[in-house]
């Protein structure tokens, strides 16, 4: 994991899931998703560690659900990890359930999330 070494923003784009979700393939965008989580999203997240601050954006570019085989216009789901950011709830893993409770951010227009990741988590 070399490029957080000489970049500010660093972008990654895994077309597994999105593929998958075309066949209608559930197994296949099961096992697409798992991999992403232990490979790079493990990857990146121990690749990090060693910088003083950074954020991680985790996120489909579209939803393409097994059912219909193709894109869809469902928001997009996506959880935003900044190392500043002091809770600690203890939450292994993340879900529905955790982003309920967290506070559910909704961003009605994609070409503002980039500005919300990028300054900071408030005025949306």
């Amino acid at each position: 994991l070399k490029a957080p070494e000489r970049h500010d923003f660093v972008y990654i784009h895994v077309e597994a899931p999105d593929e998958a979700g075309h066949s209608g393939n559930y197994r296949d965008k099961i096992k697409a998703i798992e991999d992403i989580d232990a490979l790079v999203v493990g990857s990146i997240i121990r690749g990090v560690k060693s910088f003083e601050s950074y954020r991680i954006l985790l996120m489909p570019d579209h939803p393409t659900p097994i059912e219909i085989r193709t894109h869809s216009d469902d928001p997009v789901p996506f959880v935003i990890y900044d190392s500043g950011d002091q809770r600690d709830n203890g939450d292994a893993t993340f879900d529905e359930s955790i982003a309920e409770r967290e506070g559910i951010v909704f961003i009605d227009e994609g070409h503002r999330l980039m500005d919300f990741f990028i300054r900071s988590k408030t005025d949306l």
